[in-house]
């Protein structure tokens, strides 16, 4: 039993809404800006599902889950111009490219080294494709973030055993927590800092969105063009007879035509607020999911897989980082945007006053829900 009602929609997405708006307005306190809201909102709807308060499953979350998350990757993309950011963002683009080697490499030696075949006993992934499954779940949420979590959460059929999932989305929610403090702390490291180079990332290149360019107008379009190439992503699924590729259909439309057409999809002013808003909202629902007790008693393997992951991660991104000169700021960001997605890490890069790194920061933050469920749906099938 909880406060709120499993089958009371409305109470379920008004405690939604409402943990995501405090989020936002907790960011601004000076903790805040620090933990940032995505972490805020994910660690307030553990805790509040496991106070009961509202429930771990809902009809509500499923909404959320089948509505909002292939409608925030076409918001996420409209600016995905890849001319854009592999040219003008060279150095950033680089260390995410390092920091997503950093994880396949981290996958790879995780799973080799574990015994997964057992877990997810439930789900409708076979039991020869459990690791995989399991492979292309973290190589996804690593690179691009939770949207590409729950895309390949879908596209491997985890998301079917809902205490494995729950178990998994704790693991992932609160490692993520706590590695986005280790990122945040590495740079005050004097020992550390001292070698790499060394750069002042504190000139102003923050590209301006004034209020005045959103208007009623564009956020309708913007909402259109989603839901458009969503549809239009499903068709082609649906022709071709491959609808675990519904997810990597969706973004390659929206990367092209934003390659192709930059002027038209940059006049869609305010798409990616309203995916960051709705961003929140996905959250605080996968994080209601987070069942500590299940995770205590399935997820000891899945805490280990984790930690070996991120461990790996980290020294891949920073020996191979330092090679190649990179600063230790862009480094920090580029993980930051790998591991927690492109609302996390220009929010670091402006709590710690690295302003040039603020717009990079979002662009490789994008480039990561682009490449993030190729990456792990390809991945899901060789491993398999």
């Amino acid at each position: 039993m909880t406060l709120i009602s499993a089958d009371n929609d409305f109470a379920i997405m008004a405690a939604l809404f409402v943990i995501a708006g405090g989020a936002f307005l907790a960011e601004k306190t000076k903790i805040g800006s620090h933990l940032t809201g995505a972490v805020i909102a994910i660690l307030v709807a553990i805790a509040a599902a496991n106070a009961r308060i509202i429930p771990h499953s809902a009809p509500a979350y499923d909404f959320v889950f089948s509505f909002f998350v292939p409608v925030l990757i076409p918001l996420f993309l409209f600016k995905a111009n890849l001319r854009h950011m592999i040219f003008e963002t060279t150095r950033m683009t680089g260390a995410f490219l390092i920091a997503s080697a950093g994880t396949i490499i981290g996958v790879f030696i995780a799973v080799s080294l574990l015994d997964l075949g057992s877990l997810a006993s439930a789900a409708e992934t076979p039991p020869e494709l459990r690791e995989a499954a399991i492979a292309g779940l973290f190589t996804s949420t690593y690179i691009g973030g939770s949207v590409n979590y729950a895309a390949l959460g879908e596209i491997t059929g985890l998301r079917t055993d809902a205490s494995f999932f729950s178990a998994a989305t704790a693991t992932d929610n609160l490692f993520s927590a706590l590695f986005l403090s280790v990122l945040a702390f590495l740079p005050g490291w004097q020992w550390l800092a001292k070698r790499f180079t060394s750069y002042e990332h504190g000139e102003e290149e923050i590209v301006a969105h004034g209020p005045e360019r959103i208007t009623a107008t564009s956020l309708t379009l913007a909402l259109a063009t989603a839901i458009g190439f969503v549809a239009v992503g499903d068709a082609l699924t649906g022709l071709i007879g491959m609808p675990s590729l519904r997810y990597a259909m969706i973004t390659a439309l929206v990367v092209i035509a934003a390659t192709a057409f930059p002027h038209w999809m940059e006049r869609l002013h305010g798409g990616f607020e309203i995916g960051v808003g709705l961003a929140f909202v996905f959250f605080t629902a996968i994080a209601a999911g987070a069942n500590l007790p299940a995770m205590i008693r399935i997820a000891p393997i899945l805490i280990v897989l984790v930690v070996i992951l991120l461990s790996v991660h980290l020294v891949v991104l920073l020996g191979v980082g330092r090679l190649f000169k990179l600063t230790l700021p862009e480094l920090v960001t580029a993980s930051n945007a790998a591991v927690l997605g492109a609302t996390t890490a220009p929010a670091l890069a402006a709590a710690r006053g690295w302003h040039d790194l603020v717009t990079p920061g979002v662009l490789v933050g994008v480039l990561g829900y682009a490449l993030g469920t190729f990456a792990g749906t390809a991945i899901f099938h060789l491993w398999g």
